[in-house]
């Protein structure tokens, strides 16, 4: 959209929000019916859990290739026609996948599927960007990103109530998930009516630009967020993809305890997704910069993660279900804070710089997924991965606080508060 000749209104702006929140629950919808349904279609397709890893390995590889391409084109091309575009093309592969009859039927859907669904991302956090200033987009990104929660926690739900002891039910399931996506886009145009050269800011154009960061400052941030967005990605894909089967077949819950527990476990990754984003803005408002709050967010989040090495030891039972809970609110509240962080550092570019970063993601996650598929079949346990997983986050927390600059980044947003004032 062209740049407005005045901010647009707060509750338009969270209207946006909340679309995007919307968006990324369906994104999740049709990426978690095959985790939640992995059994079935297995069982329907002869399919082994190392074949079930290269799906998942798959779909990664196409996320983080379609995460280079989109990335670049909503800098060129703006998001208003994008993103309901690439809407309607994951749904469409979400809706297909309710058709086939072979492995490889499945994994060309799949493929697609993350192919399209990467270019919710780059549109997502380019226009949280351009909508909030950075005080507020923890915040924002955590109504963003807690849509994966929604998403996660309404799945296993529908799964629940529509599968039948009859073989392939979980068919329809993929097709009317699949059909969610057209009513969200008549939603998106309703709302943002104008495009056509980028996409509407709150920041004003008349204020003193800020210094632009020193190349070594640059190159070591840049390896920062590499770092960041591999650990707390691996840590939240392998749980993504895998729960379900770990508590089915590594602590032997029924089909229908699975699915209500992963509804559960979802609830409570959403509930630690905003709470970071709260807990961001009250730490900053009590007197600490915001580079500091959203750094603490992530410390208490990554040590919430460590508790998977205690759920690697621990039966089916009430204190499994507390740690695993505990565990989620922690994996996805890590987001929104490097969400934060990853829009520091260009305003023009964002959408590459969300792309390259969702490569670099989802290309280290993908070859974890068929060697973790391959180390189920050959050990019957899932115990030693998942306790690896959980540790990852701490890895980049520690690569924040020792490479990022946070003197520097206290001074940069000060900076912009002054001249913005």
């Amino acid at each position: 959209m062209n740049e407005p000749s005045r901010s647009p209104s707060r509750v338009w702006v969270w209207y946006v929000c909340c679309l995007l929140l919307l968006a990324t629950t369906i994104n999740y919808m049709d990426r978690q019916t095959l985790a939640n349904a992995a059994s079935r279609v297995q069982a329907d397709l002869g399919l082994n859990n190392e074949q079930y890893g290269q799906l998942e390995m798959w779909f990664a590889y196409a996320f983080g290739a379609g995460a280079l391409l989109f990335g670049a084109i909503a800098d060129k091309v703006g998001v208003r026609w994008l993103y309901p575009t690439v809407l309607l093309l994951w749904s469409v592969m979400g809706f297909a996948t309710g058709f086939v009859e072979s492995f490889a039927g499945l994994l060309v859907c799949r493929t697609l599927l993350g192919l399209f669904e990467s270019g919710h991302w780059p549109c997502a956090l380019k226009t949280v960007q351009r909508l909030l200033p950075p005080r507020d987009r923890t915040m924002g990104n955590s109504i963003l990103q807690s849509g994966t929660s929604i998403g996660a926690i309404a799945t296993p739900l529908i799964m629940n109530w529509m599968l039948t002891d009859e073989p392939g039910s979980w068919r329809l399931v993929f097709q009317i998930i699949g059909g969610i996506g057209l009513f969200w886009i008549v939603l998106w145009f309703i709302a943002v009516r104008e495009e056509p050269a980028g996409q509407p800011t709150v920041v004003d154009p008349s204020r003193k630009p800020v210094a632009p960061l020193p190349l070594g400052l640059f190159i070591r941030r840049i390896i920062v967020l590499i770092v960041v967005v591999a650990t707390i990605n691996a840590c939240w894909h392998l749980f993504r993809a895998w729960l379900p089967k770990f508590l089915r077949e590594g602590r032997g819950y029924s089909e229908s305890a699975a699915l209500q527990f992963t509804s559960a476990f979802y609830v409570a990754t959403d509930v630690g997704c905003i709470l970071a984003g709260a807990a961001t803005l009250w730490l900053h408002r009590v007197g600490l910069a915001v580079i500091w709050a959203r750094w603490f967010v992530f410390l208490l989040c990554s040590l919430l993660t460590t508790l998977s090495v205690v759920i690697s030891i621990t039966p089916a039972g009430p204190w499994l279900m507390a740690l695993l809970l505990a565990f989620g609110a922690g994996a996805l509240g890590l987001f929104p804070c490097y969400y934060s962080l990853s829009q520091e550092l260009t305003v023009r570019h964002q959408g590459k710089l969300t792309g390259v970063l969702g490569a670099v993601a989802w290309f280290s996650v993908a070859p974890l997924h068929p060697l973790f598929g391959e180390y189920i079949d050959r050990t019957k346990s899932y115990d030693l991965g998942v306790a690896i997983a959980g540790c990852l986050p701490l890895v980049g927390c520690l690569t924040w606080l020792l490479l990022w600059g946070m003197r520097e980044q206290t001074a940069r947003h000060e900076a912009a508060a002054d001249s913005h004032g």
